[in-house]
């Protein structure tokens, strides 16, 4: 895409700032091209939705993308001020992705604690009663259920296996499911 001639003339001068800053690493270009996108991009993260600090803070990080990654501008694709403020938006972007994101729960260093005596010993009631209902289910339920969750396979995974038709296996799994809760339950 050509700009019209008078554009070009107008960011001729910034390309030579950011051949020179790619080049000879120019701290004097840099600091002329911050000093006029800088407040350009903070105004224009302002006017987008973001607060003054976060578009203070975005804007510096654009100036120093511009700083680290200047050879990779090329002014035949687009003009500095056009990749300037390709930066800045995508930043701003990352910004409010990450914003949203909910912060991780606070996760407890070292060990667990140990369970207590009676945690230990109701969990190993439970299985066996477990065991005992699993063991009363019809064959065809029984095998299906220790295929989906002891085996770790899929309902479709366990179709392929058996030649079961899909519905036949989720009914099965279900119904075993059904005894197995009421099975619990009455043993409670």
């Amino acid at each position: 895409m050509n700009e019209p001639e008078d554009n070009r003339h107008a960011s001729a001068p910034w390309v030579e700032e950011m051949h020179l800053i790619r080049d000879l690493h120019d701290t004097q270009a840099f600091a002329r091209l911050f000093e006029h996108f800088a407040p350009r991009i903070k105004g224009y993260l302002i006017k987008s939705g973001a607060d003054a600090t976060m578009a203070e803070e975005c804007a510096q990080d654009v100036m120093t993308t511009l700083w680290r990654k200047a050879a990779q501008f090329d002014p035949a694709r687009a003009s500095v001020a056009t990749w300037i403020f390709t930066i800045a938006r995508n930043r701003r972007i990352d910004l409010v992705r990450r914003s949203r994101r909910p912060e991780p729960e606070e996760l407890a260093w070292g060990p667990e604690p140990e369970p207590e005596q009676s945690e230990i010993l109701e969990t190993q009631q439970e299985a066996a009663q477990l065991a005992e209902a699993i063991a009363t289910l019809p064959a065809a339920q029984r095998s299906l259920i220790e295929k989906a969750y002891f085996a770790d396979q899929t309902q479709a995974e366990i179709a392929a296996a058996t030649g079961l038709p899909l519905g036949t296996i989720k009914s099965r799994i279900r119904l075993g499911l059904e005894r197995l809760r009421h099975a619990m339950k009455v043993s409670e």
